[in-house]
């Protein structure tokens, strides 16, 4: 049985974010919780509440077994980016893009 949890808007790259789900994608789920746990990056923390998410949904909401679990897809899409501007020399100003995340892990059983 499969098993997703999403995160939409969240306030970090996605780029940044890949390189943490990159890790964990195809693992089974107990590694893959103690690997998000020791990582310093912010993307790590995000990550591993999702993680923790879709455990609860399919321990809670079909009955499944923690320890069969495994990480069969997990990936992160561009959502709407923030455009903000900063002053600049000369009365110009500098476009900042605040890129934002959505972030899905599916897990299961099989």
């Amino acid at each position: 049985m499969k098993v997703t949890s999403t995160l939409r808007y969240a306030r970090i790259s996605p780029q940044k974010t890949r390189l943490i789900i990159d890790m964990i994608r195809g693992s089974n789920v107990l590694q893959a919780m103690k690997l998000v746990q020791f990582l310093p990056q912010k993307a790590a923390k995000i990550v591993r509440k999702i993680l923790d998410s879709a455990v609860a949904n399919a321990e809670n909401n079909f009955g499944l077994d923690i320890d069969d679990l495994k990480v069969t897809q997990a990936f992160v899409n561009e959502a709407p980016t923030l455009k903000r501007f900063r002053a600049r020399a000369k009365g110009r100003g500098t476009r900042i893009l605040k890129r934002n995340s959505h972030i899905t892990i599916e897990i299961s059983d099989e």
